[in-house]
């Protein structure tokens, strides 16, 4: 079925635009007239008409047979561990001397480049009952469609945590997913003097972390209302800085997943961003045993190397490497 051109009022082209993980930027309002005219094919238009009665994100919405890479944007809270100690430093607890062990007070995502961001968060009455399973189910949800997972320290905390509740409420692994750690990715490839989300924030000029104390952490598992909705606003905030922050860090991961095999264009795609604005730079990327002519990426200024060799067939058979 050919795609077809659809007339969408600003909300359904900027959920149209992030179904194609771009921004609405993108995207031309008709001359005199406050609407996009737009192709549209087949599987979006389902997805369209499903938006139209609800006009909201729905959580269990899946793109079964869409070539559109799902990234999203991630970042959770949980509840400290509750224990007996005799001193201040180099404590040893033993298992025997925990109150409660920890359990996720809230989380916040959005897909890359659009507007909405989704979060979920516990109820008083969860909060006091150390129940997470409900917001952790409505979780999975989103990591199920991801194909792409973007958190800041995601490795070594996020990831594993998730993964922790997943098993401990009886769930099953979600779809798999690539992980893309801007903490990961600052410590490689900078020497910032900080690299905790706030302080990266500052450097990029990008709005601060809301403000917070442990006395938040301490109402939320106490089940105060009032402090689980500040927790659920400063996760919100968090990835929205976060998003901003792996924008400004895209062009420099080495080993960014190449979104051009999700895609599947037929034409030169940038790995890093999926745009088809790349130009030839004059330059090549040397190996042992090959080299290749590089291009940049117009939009997100990453440069990538094609992948046909550069160097003469007639030459290789006299070529010798190092050992």
């Amino acid at each position: 079925m050919p795609n077809k051109k659809y007339t969408l009022n600003d909300e359904e082209m900027e959920f149209i635009a992030s179904l194609r993980c771009e921004p609405i930027s993108n995207y031309k309002k008709r001359k005199d007239r406050p609407t996009y005219r737009v192709r549209i094919n087949p599987e979006e238009v389902k997805l369209l008409e499903k938006f139209r009665k609800n006009q909201k994100y729905i959580l269990d919405l899946k793109i079964s047979d869409s070539k559109i890479p799902r990234i999203l944007v991630f970042d959770m809270e949980t509840a400290p561990m509750r224990a007996y100690v005799w001193g201040k430093w180099k404590q040893d607890v033993g298992s025997s001397q925990f109150l409660s062990d920890w359990y996720v007070l809230s989380w916040a995502g959005k897909w890359l480049n659009n507007k909405n961001i989704m979060s979920d968060t516990l109820s008083p009455k969860e909060a006091i009952n150390e129940n997470d399973s409900r917001i952790v189910k409505s979780l999975w949800n989103l990591f199920d469609q991801a194909d792409l997972v973007i958190a800041h320290n995601a490795s070594r905390f996020d990831v594993p945590r998730m993964n922790t509740r997943y098993i401990l409420n009886d769930m099953i692994p979600p779809s798999p997913y690539r992980v893309i750690d801007t903490l990961v990715v600052a410590r490689k490839n900078f020497a910032f003097t900080s690299n905790k989300l706030d302080d990266l924030a500052e450097y990029f000029k990008i709005e601060h972390k809301k403000e917070t104390s442990f006395e938040l952490w301490d109402r939320c598992v106490r089940g105060d209302q009032e402090a689980l909705d500040y927790m659920q606003e400063y996760n919100i905030k968090d990835v929205d800085i976060l998003e901003q922050l792996y924008i400004k860090l895209r062009p420099w991961i080495k080993n960014h997943p190449n979104l051009s095999l999700y895609l599947e264009n037929e034409e030169e795609t940038c790995p890093y961003c999926g745009s088809t604005n790349v130009a030839d730079t004059g330059t090549f990327t040397y190996t042992n045993v090959s080299k290749f002519s590089n291009v940049r990426c117009l939009d997100c200024h990453a440069i990538a190397r094609r992948r046909i060799s550069e160097y003469p067939k007639k030459k290789r058979k006299n070529l010798i490497t190092s050992c």
